[in-house]
Order: C-alpha cells, then structure tokens, then sequence
C-alpha cells in the first residue's frame, strides 16, 4: 500500500483511510471537503460521489466552481456520480451482502486511475432509523475491504440528524473521525468482529421478553 499521505481538513490521512464525518451544515461540509476533492483531481484519483438525485445538480455546480470541467470529467470515468438509491436501495431495501460486493466493484474499476475517492452523502441513512441499524452494522464489515486498499472512504453524516446513541456507534465502525476541520485516529473505534459481537449481544437483550 501506499504511504503517500492525503490532506483531509487540516491533518493528513495515513494508510488508514475509512472516516466518518460530521458536519453541521453544506457550508461546512464544501469548505472542509472541496479542497480534498479538487486535490484528488489533480492526483490523478478516481472521484466516486454517491448522493440523492435532490442534490446532485447542486454539488456539481460547486464542482464547476472550483474549476473541475464536469462533462470532461464525467466522460474519462475520472468522476463517477451515483444516486444513493441505486447504490444502497436498489430494490428498496438495504441488504449489506450486495452492498460488500457493490463497493468492491465500484473500488475495483478504476478507469486505470490510482485509487478512489469515495464521498458518501449518508442522509439517507439518518431519515431511515431502523435501516440505520443495519448500515452501522456495514460499516463494521466494511473495514475489511478497506484495510486492503489504497482508496479514500469518507461517510458524511449531518450531526444535528443523529441522536447521540446514533453518533457513538458511528464513530465505533469508523477508524478515522472528522468534526468540522479536525481529523484524528478514532479513540472510539471498536475492531469489526468485537462491535459486530457486541451489536449481535444487544440485539438478542432486545429480543428477550423482560
């Protein structure tokens, strides 16, 4: 793997490159991520945006605004735009299983550029509560795909959407944490097995008539 280190916010990303972001609103979120984005241009990375069909006019507008020629872009495979309803809900439901091979294949064709850089719009997710549950629960397996590779995965997720319950077991599937600007290893991250455990423990406590 590479050891070329990648300016996320105002650190670097290492060989561990799987992050859950928290933001407060789109302003933050540009101002933080636009600067990653064009550097991974330039790079010579693989863009892969996955959003709602609501907000992609919008986010290629300030795509544009940075000097990014989008049509350019789209047509060397160099930017790839995915509706999060394609890609997670492409029969309505979540199901994890398609999901693992879905990144895989996504991560996999590259277009002969490096690596990817994976942004995903996770609001989705937050207006779903009981799927939730079972995307946090992706995220943990997830990281094994990412600890082989190269590629750059960062979740956003709108903090003033999420419960504190909801934020704590984010950040423990994700190793890498970014709040606003500040990006840092995560003190909260629980290896994949031990929170998948942990998850399978409470879903049984749950489940039992008290």
């Amino acid at each position: 793997m590479s050891d070329t280190s990648i300016q996320l916010g105002c650190a670097h990303l290492g060989r561990v490159r799987h992050v859950c972001a928290f933001f407060n609103d789109d302003e933050e979120a540009y101002r933080v991520l636009l600067p990653f984005i064009t550097d991974g241009f330039d790079c010579g990375d693989k863009a892969i945006h996955i959003m709602s069909q609501a907000r992609e006019a919008a986010h290629l507008e300030r795509l544009a605004e940075t000097g990014i020629e989008i049509q350019a872009a789209q047509a060397s495979g160099q930017l790839y735009l995915r509706r999060n309803s394609d890609t997670y809900l492409s029969d309505g439901q979540f199901d994890p299983d398609r999901m693992l091979a879905s990144f895989e294949a996504m991560a996999t064709d590259t277009h002969g550029y490096r690596r990817c850089r994976i942004v995903c719009d996770m609001d989705w997710a937050t207006e779903r509560p009981l799927t939730l549950d079972d995307v946090i629960g992706f995220e943990a397996r997830v990281n094994d795909l990412w600890s082989q590779r190269e590629d750059v995965v960062i979740c956003i997720y709108d903090v003033k959407k999420l419960s504190g319950d909801m934020v704590i077991d984010i950040m423990r599937t994700h190793p890498m944490v970014l709040i606003g600007e500040v990006l840092q290893q995560n003190p909260f991250f629980v290896p994949p097995e031990r929170f998948l455990d942990e998850r399978l423990g409470r879903r049984s406590n749950a489940a039992t008539p008290q």
